[in-house]
């Protein structure tokens, strides 16, 4: 009888105390026998190392590393997946609740694909349900187009089991957008990825939480907006990272598309922009899960120029 495959789990922990011990009982409680729980911590200064240790003490299949200089979130997942050993590797946030069940699913269900996720359930930070699912506000996609990964991105880090060669092959990541964006664009370049519809992680969603899916107001500051400028220039340097990544399926493709948002950030208007995304509708808009109207106003915002931006700043 073949042994079971290792699983890393690379949990990335910053000022987490608050939740960790909630999430840390949902990893150890797996009811799949082979995991290994690589904690590295962003140089945290509550509790959360004192709480880390405690269960490495008690679980030796945690090891836990301490960054002597904040790394800052995406780096810091970078370190902790290079750690890692497993033949299968697993992210993890640190204020989430796991499904006892999630890694063992997700290791019988990727099959040939390179990676495999599933549905996340939005709760509040008591645990509450908020009566959405990730599979609510976008379509989660399963396949082998990058393309639909140029504009949207269905794919969130903390439902993401993937095979040893896709780390191997998406490290180091690109300083653009987020690295399960990458991670996904990748995956599909090089092969497929598969989607779970089950849901498997209690996705919490809190004031001090670095994302905010649901746009949910908070009574902290929030990090100040980004302007439309600054908008623009994250969305080329994505697409920029696309384009130089020397694997692309339809390399052809998505060079036109940079090219072209590139030559419309200094003009008014790009009908060849229109044309490209249009024509590549049925791939481009895979994940995005509005209504036509949403799509055409979608098409619309892309074609304007950075002259037309200016006018209306």
């Amino acid at each position: 009888m073949n042994p079971k495959p290792l699983v890393s789990i690379a949990l990335c922990t910053y000022n987490g105390e608050r939740f960790l011990r909630e999430q840390l009982n949902s990893i150890i409680n797996q009811t799949y026998p082979a995991i290994e729980l690589i904690a590295v911590d962003d140089c945290s200064t509550d509790s959360t190392v004192a709480i880390l240790e405690e269960y490495a003490e008690k679980h030796p299949f945690i090891h836990v590393f301490k960054n002597e200089a904040n790394l800052g979130y995406i780096r810091n997942f970078e370190k902790a997946m290079r750690l890692c050993n497993g033949n299968l590797i697993a992210l993890s946030d640190q204020d989430d609740i796991w499904d006892l069940c999630k890694i063992e699913k997700l290791t019988n269900a990727i099959g040939n694909n390179l990676m495999i996720y599933h549905d996340s359930e939005f709760v509040d930070q008591n645990g509450h349900t908020l009566n959405k699912r990730m599979s609510d506000i976008m379509n989660l996609y399963r396949g082998d187009e990058p393309e639909a990964f140029i504009f949207f991105n269905c794919i969130s880090g903390h439902s993401v089991l993937m095979k040893k060669e896709l780390r191997d092959e998406i490290l180091p990541f690109p300083n653009a957008y987020f690295h399960d964006w990458w991670i996904a664009y990748v995956a599909t370049n090089l092969g497929s990825i598969d989607y779970l519809d089950e849901v498997l992680v209690k996705y919490r969603q809190h004031e001090k939480a670095d994302t905010n899916i649901l746009k949910r107001e908070r009574k902290t500051a929030s990090p100040a907006k980004l302007s439309s400028d600054q908008k623009q220039n994250k969305k080329i340097q994505w697409l920029k990272s696309c384009a130089e990544y020397p694997k692309n399926k339809n390399p052809e493709l998505i060079k036109s598309i940079y090219h072209e948002v590139l030559k419309s950030n200094n003009g008014y208007i790009s009908v060849r922009l229109a044309r490209l995304i249009y024509k590549n509708r049925g791939k481009l808009f895979r994940i995005n899960k509005k209504n036509r109207f949403s799509k055409l106003n979608f098409l619309l915002k892309e074609i304007w120029g950075g002259e037309i931006r200016q006018l209306f700043s």
